[in-house]
């Protein structure tokens, strides 16, 4: 679907649909198709899709993306696809072959964004760099998602999450002090890198919509965006000749600031980064006189002391449930959570009235759980129309309605394995 047509309802018909009535989503309109595989271009692509986009998700025909077979699986089924295939249409081509090459070229010929993650130099191998994508779409907004980026000395080299969460500076503040850095258990570089590119694309998106600009491409790395969130570190470094070291569940900028183990042997945390709460907090132990003991006057001093202030919060909360801890510290208007696990959210209510976790009906799973659309739109929300689908369910529907692609070729495509 080129920019100026409007949204094919028929364009779902293999992976569930969205209710007729149901508001547009933001994106609405907007057709993009993703080339790539695993989490992080997986997250654009969702996102985009969770808004409205259209998303075509382009999978090799013998493999599919990775994401099918990564991860927890159910009867063979990868639940890391049913999340991040959510909404989106799958379709099969080799994209290496001639005749897969035209028909990729058809498909983004038609859309307002290609969204990839291959090594930087892939495409141009196969002919389809930015360049040449452009001379047929100059309205194309192009998002090149890679593990160092399109350029410099480490351009070319194979890029994961992990060495980006190794090499950005998040994994040496992450962790105890007398241990080895701790990397994150789940794909955190991938997700924030794919947040960036997420809002880039929209950004680009706007700049030709809006500001009468034109198509563009967008280089992210998994680098650079989780080393923009840790905070002035460069800054600090520059300025002050100092490198942050690892504080574990401790701040190095506010206290109390840390997770506590609970009488029943549950945990909490507590952070207590302004005056006022860190005075509360002294009230909900049951130790107002610490508001007026020199060591805990205030944050410098708390920071100082703080192995004694963690030993006298430890040791009230040793003699008290986390659900009493929970209700003292509410009662005080202490900050304070419990450390929960997956089946803890899924209880909470909470998360239940803000329906942060939805049930979707699939046709391999049954139903499945997973979490909802975010951020909020109060006029055009964003909605999970069904999950991942089979690989290459929309294939007719995409090559053979929105291309227009007849019964001959779609066969000799299929015969050739071009799709």
């Amino acid at each position: 679907m080129s920019r100026d047509e409007p949204a094919d309802d028929d364009a779902q018909a293999d992976g569930g649909s969205s209710a007729d009535d149901s508001p547009a989503g933001p994106l609405d309109g907007v057709t993009v198709v993703e080339a790539g595989s695993m989490i992080s271009i997986g997250t654009v692509g969702r996102l985009l899709a969770d808004f409205g986009a259209d998303v075509i998700k382009v999978e090799h025909p013998k493999t599919g993306d990775h994401l099918r077979h990564f991860g927890p699986q159910k009867d063979g089924v990868g639940l890391w696809w049913k999340y991040l295939g959510r909404n989106k249409q799958s379709v099969t081509l080799d994209i290496s072959t001639e005749e897969g090459k035209v028909v990729f070229e058809d498909l983004v010929a038609e859309a307002d964004a290609l969204i990839e993650n291959f090594r930087p130099g892939t495409l141009e191998r196969w002919g389809l760099g930015y360049d040449h994508l452009s001379d047929r779409n100059p309205g194309l907004v192009m998002l090149r998602l890679s593990g160092f980026g399109q350029t410099g000395p480490y351009s070319d080299r194979p890029g994961f999450g992990t060495l980006a969460e190794a090499m950005s500076g998040f994994a040496y503040l992450n962790g105890y002090p007398d241990r080895e850095p701790l990397l994150p258990p789940t794909g955190l570089a991938d997700g924030i890198a794919a947040m960036f590119s997420t809002m880039a694309v929209a950004f680009a998106l706007y700049s030709r919509d809006a500001n009468g600009g034109t198509g563009q491409y967008i280089d992210t790395s998994l680098i650079e965006p989780i080393f923009s969130l840790i905070g002035p570190q460069p800054l600090r470094y520059q300025q002050l000749d100092e490198i942050e070291e690892r504080s574990g569940n401790r701040s190095t900028s506010s206290a109390p600031r840390n997770v506590y183990r609970t009488g029943d042997g549950r945990a909490v945390a507590i952070s207590a980064s302004a005056q006022p709460i860190a005075m509360r907090v002294f009230d909900a132990i049951e130790r107002p006189e610490l508001k007026d003991d020199p060591r805990f006057a205030d944050n410098e001093k708390r920071l100082e002391n703080v192995e004694e202030l963690d030993a006298i919060i430890q040791e009230w909360m040793d003699d008290h449930t986390r659900e009493e801890v929970i209700d003292r510290f509410e009662e005080y208007e202490a900050t304070i959570a419990p450390i929960y696990n997956v089946a803890d959210i899924l209880d909470d209510e909470h998360y239940q009235a803000r329906d942060a976790v939805v049930e979707v009906p699939d046709d391999q799973l049954g139903a499945g759980a997973v979490q909802n659309t975010v951020p909020r739109f109060s006029e055009t929300p964003g909605e999970i129309s069904h999950l991942g689908p089979r690989l290459g369910a929309h294939n007719d529907a995409v090559y053979g309605e929105r291309l227009s692609y007849d019964d001959e070729t779609l066969a000799e495509l299929d015969a050739e394995g071009v799709i």
